[in-house]
């Protein structure tokens, strides 16, 4: 099942790739706004299993917003995949990686034009993302995935000038400048993946490649990351957590290779979709 926001309202795709409004499909029992929906996500399944939806309606890619586009908790892992941890200069994480948050007023749709913030360095990360549906607290891994609404594809945008400068990384202010939180192109549930741990992700810019890697290749993988992080505090729905990045990012190119105004970054992730982002000085 694929769940999107089109336009602000809360959508399912169909099997031809239609819009499918879901207040007026129910008759009002739930609401336009996307992100009320995880509130109620069982009882959300439920319905959509069975109902007789009518015929979706066409949509541009530029009406598509975040599948969670105003989550109470956005939580980022860093240093989760080996070769970015050895291209950014520090040893491999134990027990659990480092976290940050990403504001969600950075939180922005699969199809955006991008403001470099001036005197900085944008770089690019992409990342398997998830959304929780149920609330998680003191989880163990094999409950997990029973947690997760479903899977989509980000950024985790990152100004390094910002993210770096000072005593202490700035890495949550470094991370949320306007647009640099793109995720989509909608949500996906785990049950359409054959192996939902196992997936290719990857992105270039300008047409060249400069990650690609897959998901099997998460030190702590999506379970894992949900267990660790509800031993601390509750994952609420709604909840978005980005996953890690793997290795090509441009802080650790010789030379380092940042954005550029005209620059388009295009990220994918298998059996999601792509994100799109121009950037402009």
């Amino acid at each position: 099942m694929r769940i999107a926001n089109v336009s602000g309202r809360l959508a399912l795709i169909d099997a031809q790739g239609h819009a499918v409004d879901v207040e007026r499909a129910s008759g009002g029992l739930f609401a336009s706004a996307p992100q009320e929906v995880y509130a109620e996500w069982a009882r959300f399944l439920a319905w959509a299993e069975t109902a007789e939806l009518p015929a979706g309606e066409p949509f541009a890619r530029d009406d598509l917003g975040s599948p969670a586009p105003a989550p109470r908790q956005v939580l980022a892992a860093g240093l989760n995949y080996r070769d970015h941890v050895g291209e950014s200069g520090f040893g491999t994480p134990e027990g659990l990686p480092p976290v940050f948050t990403k504001f969600p007023s950075s939180i922005t749709g699969p199809v955006t034009r991008v403001a470099l913030p001036e005197g900085g360095h944008t770089d690019w990360e992409v990342e398997l993302v998830v959304i929780i549906g149920e609330k998680a607290h003191n989880v163990t891994e094999d409950e997990a995935w029973s947690h997760v609404a479903g899977l989509t594809a980000g950024q985790d945008l990152s100004e390094r000038v910002t993210q770096l400068a000072g005593p202490a990384p700035q890495f949550g202010l470094g991370k949320s400048f306007p647009g640099f939180a793109p995720l989509g192109p909608w949500l996906v549930t785990p049950d359409e993946f054959a192996d939902r741990d196992d997936l290719e992700l990857s992105c270039s810019i300008n047409g060249e490649e400069v990650q690609k890697s897959r998901t099997a290749n998460l030190i702590f993988s999506v379970p894992s990351l949900i267990a660790k992080l509800s031993a601390i505090l509750p994952l609420l729905p709604g909840d978005v957590l980005f996953t890690g990045t793997p290795g090509g990012v441009g802080l650790g190119r010789d030379p380092q290779r940042w954005l550029t105004d005209g620059d388009e970054l295009v990220s994918t992730i298998e059996g999601i979709g792509e994100l799109r982002q121009t950037f402009v000085a």
